[in-house]
């Protein structure tokens, strides 16, 4: 009997399919269900004593984008409520009606 020429393949890694789609989940903006999903594909490749760098990066990138995110939304938010209360208070001076200040037109009830 004579050995293979070609070399067997490796096993496949418990996890690493699911580890590579947390992190790409966690890059398109689904960073919540990128991290579960990063755990769960850890969890299972440290029950088969592998490593999973897929998984681990897609636990990082999801926390770190889904941080970035909620500071984003929340400057977003904190930037309407500045305009809204600026729109406000030129309203409140100028009466109703439309007016045009400095090439900006307001409408004002």
């Amino acid at each position: 009997m004579t050995a293979s020429p070609y070399p067997t393949p490796a096993p496949p890694v418990p996890g690493r399919t699911m580890g590579i789609v947390s992190l790409v989940l966690s890059i398109i903006g689904l960073h919540v269900v990128g991290i579960i999903l990063g755990f769960v594909a850890l969890t299972q490749s440290k029950r088969a004593g592998q490593k999973n760098g897929f998984a681990v990066a897609g636990i990082i990138v999801g926390f770190v984008l889904l941080v970035l995110s909620i500071i984003v939304i929340g400057l977003a938010v904190a930037g309407g409520f500045a305009f809204w209360g600026f729109i406000t208070e030129a309203c409140r001076d100028l009466g109703s009606g439309v007016w045009v200040v400095d090439g900006i037109t307001y409408s004002c009830p």
